[in-house]
């Protein structure tokens, strides 16, 4: 068999565009339980937190699904659990339309979490990373963006099918639709990749006794608690932004327009955070960027007219966007190569089951209260105890090099 292209070449572009495409698809199926959270709920006892559940359990199914699909990628190839995770999506769409609650969290939970989006999203982490050296940062922020192409695309889309034909039917359609385009994707363009700093890892022996003066898994421990604390008011806008503006009395269609361009704005800012992040590094790069974050959740607290929510979702998706691929990125950075296939997986657990608890927790304080402040605050709290961990970190790296350079 001929070797891979060499790293940071135009072929590790096209494979990490290709890359992209597939996360965008898979992560459209989640989105519809989202737009269509009101119409879900209306035929499943009125109650949000049945499709808000649903959607937290994809997002918690991904990330525990991650931990084994990183394994059997790690073994057999990301190809095959790609294309057995997209076949698995098309499945749990099908089985949430059956009815009943409990279909809608297995369906979810199960087929489109753990074994789909469990079988692309950390899997095509750790893969395209291995494609890239110097631009590393750039090259996960690209891939990364996948949920928030899907984000600018799907919404409109939904809305429309949702309120023509029924999410029953969106469901189901679109369920064929992301199972062709990814098993088409991952066929032409997913082969073996070779990744240079692993070998160079391995000769080495790998030797790095401490991370920042500190027992890695231990300076692992606070880099993953971090990522779960953040994503915990990362997922309420994104999962509540529609039914919010209902509630505040704005059409479902302008709910819609407002999450597209949160994860428009998103997208864009990602791909500058990735240069920052080749230059001063994923760890600062997620501090700067949870401060932005926390700033612009603080703001659904206080706004409420039409202009002043597109303005607090345009600051929000700048300030999140940073997040995720500067986590992956200090993981690399910090950690040996070689740990990758399993440390990347566990570090998106923490921030799935961050995002799962925060879509959840929205949906169940508003049952609650009635309202979405008690979330947000909620939301604003957890941000400030991810600052402080990060912070930390962030310190004993600048001493750490401080003491290395001397």
């Amino acid at each position: 068999m001929a070797s891979p292209p060499l790293v940071d070449s135009r072929a590790s572009w096209i494979i990490a565009t290709a890359a992209l495409c597939c996360l965008g698809m898979t992560f459209g199926a989640p989105l519809i339980s989202t737009v269509g959270l009101k119409a879900i709920a209306g035929e499943m006892g009125g109650a949000r937190s049945v499709p808000a559940l649903g959607g937290s359990l994809a997002w918690l199914g991904s990330a525990v699904g991650g931990v084994m699909m990183g394994r059997l990628a790690h073994r057999f190839g990301v190809r095959w659990t790609v294309m057995a995770g997209s076949v698995s999506v098309c499945l749990g769409l099908f089985i949430s339309t059956l009815g009943e609650p409990w279909l809608l969290y297995i369906g979810h939970g199960v087929f489109i979490g753990f074994l789909g989006m469990g079988g692309l999203n950390a899997p095509l982490y750790v893969y395209v990373s291995q494609w890239f050296e110097r631009r590393r940062g750039s090259a996960l922020a690209l891939l990364s963006s996948g949920s928030y192409i899907a984000g600018v695309v799907w919404p409109l889309v939904f809305e429309h099918t949702i309120s023509t034909w029924g999410w029953r039917a969106t469901m189901m359609g679109y369920g064929v639709l992301e199972a062709a385009v990814v098993l088409m994707l991952a066929s032409r363009f997913l082969r073996p990749a070779a990744d240079t700093s692993v070998r160079t890892a391995e000769h080495k022996g790998g030797e790095r006794p401490t991370v920042f003066g500190l027992r890695p898994n231990t300076a692992f421990v606070m880099l993953a608690g971090a990522a779960f604390l953040c994503c915990i008011p990362m997922a309420m806008p994104q999962s509540h932004l529609v039914a919010l503006c209902s509630d505040r009395g704005l059409p479902a269609a302008v709910g819609a327009a407002m999450l597209s361009v949160l994860l428009a704005a998103a997208f864009i800012s990602r791909q500058a955070w990735g240069l920052v992040a080749d230059r001063i590094g994923g760890l600062r790069t997620a501090l700067i960027s949870s401060v932005m974050q926390a700033a612009a959740v603080s703001g659904y607290l206080h706004v409420t007219e039409q202009f002043g929510l597109f303005t607090v979702s345009i600051a929000f998706g700048l300030g999140f966007s940073a997040l995720i691929p500067a986590y992956v990125l200090a993981v690399r950075e910090a950690f040996p190569a070689r740990e990758a296939y399993w440390r990347v997986p566990s570090l998106m657990l923490m921030s799935g089951c961050g995002m799962a608890v925060g879509g959840w927790l929205a949906g169940y304080l508003y049952d609650q209260y009635a309202s979405y402040d008690p979330a947000f605050l909620t939301g604003v709290l957890s941000n400030v105890a991810n600052l402080a961990l990060l912070g930390t970190l962030v310190v004993l790296q600048v001493r750490w090099m401080r003491r290395a350079v001397a």
